[in-house]
């Protein structure tokens, strides 16, 4: 009986999360850069047939191994090169990390701690929103949370049963595979400082340690061995310089102060942040492997948050992987104060209020700056930011009661709280979450992606089936590459140059066709200098270029 309730619960819990999570996939274009970015080297996989090689504009692209990329590309040859194909990949991953967690949280403490962990990593902001995009870390993030619980379980049978971390260093392996070496060190660095903590309890496994390392590797290794067979070390070489540069360095313009991360968790993680603190210390009332769980993922939380801090590029969803350590602590509260082992606290009330008006104001704030737009445009200085509000897109008017929805949604939880409806007034709060969003990216998103780069995007849409050469000045963007479609025959490989030598030929050369160029609006005046060159347009804060072939 137990059984088959269980599976009718995975079952509710899969059909629930694709009503949630599938819907409107496509309805708003990629957003620059790293949406497109994987999605333009799916449809180049798809276009070459070569899908052995990353690539982005028909160039090895030496940042990402393949495994998101292949997922998307086989999305695209079932669905077609679009929007939805990009994103369904990783809903589907959100729907197996929510029965995922299901499973785990019913192991480690019951059900109904299970179903209030998938309430919880569901109605929390950021969890939920990227389980909805089209990058590559839900899956990355996936495979590292599933090897650090196995090599828990390994630990729990005390390295009697060793399949487990067998398995802990094939999803290592896969992660490696899907986004490059962190899928194995953050793992191993977790349960390091684990076994650490409990070194009394058992001796440093290391023919455990051998055989995740083994195995982690014959999974990645197989593809960089092809690659490597194929195209020699080039790959491999340019790859490691990347990872390098990319922990010692500000990356592309994004860099930030060390406590960068610690906000970007503490408000994009709402509701759910609000209660990962109170089980942080150890409590009476949990079994010794509830209590190791808690360790495992207080440490897990620690290292995420202090490596990406320490790493020079700070990047929103660097510190993604903390979503499974927060939503659990934050479950594990909910679920003891439901049971009043855990008493709510003034500070809970101050933090739920404050975040809660802060997310109100933005789905407020928001539409209303758009709707009233020509009113505040006066006030903008920024020629970009200007563009993009002066954009003609048609608002209804209606779109901020999204807002006024998510506060009242606030208010009455908190009102349920005060009245001591615990498990109504926690529930609410994460359900409302997960309202609002489904309301939100429909109603008003694609009219807020109309504004900042509709222009554009309908510009590259327009020259699909020309045959032309399409590029961008001053900026970096891969949408020129996605949304104009561009062709292998007008890339600087079919032209046997380098990608340098292709923008300066496209620039100043002699071409043999027409060559559209792309700037934002500040960048308008050193555009123009380029030579034969012609004004087109402005719109939407981007200002469009047409440079002819020269007359012989």
């Amino acid at each position: 009986m137990n059984k088959l309730s269980d599976i009718k619960i995975n079952i509710i819990i899969a059909l629930i999360a694709a009503v949630i999570l599938i819907p409107f996939l496509g309805n708003v274009h990629l957003f620059d850069w790293d949406e497109i970015n994987f999605a333009e080297c799916a449809r180049e996989m798809i276009v070459t047939k070569d899908y052995l090689r990353v690539q982005i504009d028909y160039q090895p692209f030496w940042e990402k191994p393949p495994l998101f990329i292949w997922c998307q590309a086989l999305s695209m040859n079932l669905f077609g090169v679009n929007e939805f194909a990009a994103r369904l990949p990783n809903a589907l991953i959100g729907i197996i990390s929510l029965l995922v967690l299901f499973n785990i949280g019913k192991k480690i403490i019951d059900t109904e701690f299970g179903i209030t962990w998938v309430l919880v990593y569901l109605g929390s902001f950021l969890p939920h929103f990227y389980f909805r995009s089209g990058i590559i870390d839900p899956m990355f993030n996936f495979f590292m949370f599933l090897s650090i619980y196995l090599i828990f379980r390994n630990y729990l049978y005390q390295n009697k049963n060793r399949t487990t971390i067998v398995l802990a260093g094939l999803c290592s392996g896969l992660a490696v595979l899907t986004k490059g070496p962190v899928g194995f060190l953050l793992p191993s660095i977790t349960y390091f400082i684990f076994w650490i903590v409990k070194r009394h309890e058992i001796k440093l496994p290391i023919v455990d340690a051998i055989l995740f390392a083994i195995s982690a590797s014959f999974v990645s290794l197989i593809w960089f061995g092809l690659e490597t067979t194929s195209h020699g070390l080039s790959f491999i070489t340019e790859f490691i310089k990347y990872q390098i540069r990319l922990l010692t360095t500000g990356e592309a313009s994004h860099g930030g102060p060390f406590y960068y991360h610690f906000f970007v968790l503490l408000i994009g993680c709402f509701p759910a942040s609000v209660f990962i603190f109170d089980f942080f210390k150890k409590k009476e009332y949990l079994q010794k492997e509830q209590n190791d769980f808690r360790v495992l993922m207080v440490i897990l939380l620690f290292v995420v948050f202090i490596i990406f801090s320490i790493v020079k590029t700070k990047i929103v969803h660097y510190s993604s992987l903390a979503y499974y350590p927060m939503t659990f602590l934050a479950a594990s509260s909910i679920y003891f104060m439901i049971k009043k082992k855990i008493i709510l606290k003034v500070w809970h009330y101050v933090a739920l209020i404050f975040l809660g008006l802060l997310f109100a104001i933005l789905f407020i704030g928001v539409p209303l700056l758009f709707i009233y737009r020509q009113r505040i445009l006066p006030y903008i200085t920024d020629k970009f930011v200007q563009g993009n509000l002066s954009m003609i897109v048609p608002w209804n008017g209606y779109e901020f009661l999204i807002g006024v929805l998510f506060l009242i949604g606030i208010i009455i939880s908190i009102i349920c709280l005060r009245k001591q409806k615990i498990k109504y007034g926690l529930y609410l709060l994460f359900l409302n979450v997960i309202i609002v969003i489904f309301l939100f990216l429909p109603v008003a998103m694609p009219k807020i992606e109309k504004h900042v780069q509709g222009a554009v995007i309908d510009f590259y849409e327009s020259i699909i089936n020309k045959d032309v050469y399409v590029n961008v000045f001053g900026m970096k963007s891969y949408a020129h590459l996605f949304y104009s479609k561009k062709k292998y025959e007008n890339s600087a490989a079919s032209l046997n140059m380098t990608q340098n030598d292709y923008e300066v030929w496209l620039k100043e050369g002699k071409v043999d066709k027409p060559v559209y160029f792309i700037c934002k609006i500040q960048d308008k005046d050193d555009c123009m200098r380029l030579p034969d060159i012609e004004l087109i347009k402005e719109e939407g804060g981007f200002v469009f270029f047409r440079r002819m072939p020269s007359k012989r």
